[in-house]
């Protein structure tokens, strides 16, 4: 019964990659960690489990943030960033849990509709900027579902 407890988790956990409202990859490791401690009764193979888990997790996130950094370097200005930035916190607070997306896009467009005019350039800037968060929240998935797969590995050998 644990251990469907913590698949349950874990598939909250996959849906959390997509959805920003929830920790995603975070409660992944967690119910991971949980399975080690509380369902699994010995044997030290749960921590290599664990171990391997933590680092999916780690470059996960790291490329979830380098990623969309790489891919924008240079291409838009600290204003535009920061539009984009405080735009998505205040999306998040008053449309969650896709405010986070909703406002972090619009933001954006407005200081590149600023800069440069409601026109083509803009909405260039805005999709640019749209490809690169879905390029950063794809490698977070794929650790995602490598975590979950890892763990399901590890439980059928447990």
């Amino acid at each position: 019964m644990g251990s469907l407890l913590v698949g349950v988790v874990m598939v909250v956990g996959v849906f959390g990659v997509v959805i920003p409202f929830l920790p995603g990859t975070a409660l992944i490791l967690a119910a991971g960690v949980a399975w080690a401690l509380l369902v699994v009764e010995q044997g030290s193979g749960r921590w290599v489990v664990i171990a391997i888990m933590a680092a999916l997790f780690l470059v996960g996130i790291a490329l979830k943030y380098a990623l969309p950094g790489k891919r924008l370097s240079g291409q838009l200005t600290r204003t535009t960033l920061l539009y984009g930035g405080v735009a998505a916190v205040v999306g998040f607070f008053l449309l969650p849990p896709f405010g986070l997306l909703i406002g972090g896009v619009a933001g954006v467009y407005v200081a590149e509709a600023r800069r440069h005019g409601n026109g083509p350039e803009a909405r260039r800037s805005t999709v640019q900027v749209l490809k690169a968060v879905g390029l950063g929240i794809l490698a977070e998935l794929t650790a995602a579902v490598l975590m979950v797969g890892t763990w399901l590995v590890g439980l059928a050998l447990t």
